[in-house]
């Protein structure tokens, strides 16, 4: 069986066992409107949604050409002209509070048009959900809630209609009207069986995995994303021993740095240093 081979079979396997968390699999859950408007509905009830009008899974905002690009789990409008970004983060890179910023930054390339007056953004408000596996603040709470209001009066609130709200799966205290329990130890692997939110999202996760077109689209999407990194790897390794041999590093000694920085088998790391001219 070669690498490829292999791989493929890995990713079978890891089809089969995929979790709410994987954002793959949350942005095709999400794609059913009933529960993407339901998950949203709980996450901020103060809002009262009736209805979403859109939803985009996997959603990439085209801003400056020399910018970061971003691409989000799930992007939602709803009738009202609010814009909803739910995202799903299961690991702690320890920069969640400036991903953020930038996330709500690029939500505005998406509204804002070249002429356009600033007022404009007053008719879309924008909501940034983020459901993380790890309790980034460590207060132990199962919601963090933020928006921008002034150091010297709380009360008095910027205006930016831009609110963040990030939802702990290990929390172990919950607020008294919360009615995302369920959702949250689902994060976990643990089932609620009499939440009907959850019944509804495992359903879905069964149908997503029976769904041959769906899990086709993983299988290539996963195989595209290899060899990918693959054609980036080689072309480091590249340059890397372009660079060496420029500076007049004896081959054994190339053969030696490629073994270590890419673990690399003598007669692999002398193929390629042959190859490159």
């Amino acid at each position: 069986m070669d690498q490829r081979e292999l791989y493929l079979k890995q990713l079978e396997e890891k089809w089969e066992h995929l979790t709410i968390t994987n954002d793959i699999m949350f942005g095709m859950v999400m794609e059913n409107e009933q529960i993407c408007l339901e998950l949203i509905q709980r996450s901020l009830p103060e809002l009262n949604i009736k209805a979403i009008s859109r939803i985009t899974p996997q959603k990439q905002i085209t801003g400056p050409i020399s910018a970061r690009t971003v691409r989000f789990d799930v992007f939602v409008r709803d009738e009202e002209q609010r814009t909803f970004v739910v995202e799903m983060q299961v690991a702690d890179k320890h920069n969640l509070p400036f991903r953020l910023r930038y996330y709500q930054q690029q939500i505005d390339f998406d509204i804002l048009n070249v002429g356009d007056d600033y007022s404009k953004l007053a008719q879309y408000p924008t909501y940034v959900i983020m459901f993380c596996d790890f309790d980034y603040f460590g207060r132990g709470w199962s919601k963090y809630q933020f928006e921008n209001r002034c150091v010297d009066d709380p009360k008095l609130k910027l205006g930016d209609q831009r609110q963040i709200t990030i939802f702990n799966a290990k929390a172990n205290q919950f607020h008294g009207n919360m009615k995302l329990k369920g959702f949250l130890k689902l994060m976990g692997n643990q089932i609620d069986a009499d939440d009907q939110l959850v019944k509804q999202v495992r359903a879905e996760m069964k149908r997503i995995r029976e769904d041959p077109i769906r899990r086709h689209g993983f299988m290539k999407y996963e195989l595209d994303l290899m060899d990918a990194r693959r054609e980036g790897k080689e072309e480091a390794q590249v340059k890397a021993v372009t660079m060496l041999k420029d500076l007049g590093v004896e081959q054994e000694k190339i053969i030696s740095e490629l073994a270590k920085t890419y673990n690399m088998s003598h007669d692999e790391a002398l193929k390629l240093i042959q190859k490159v001219r």
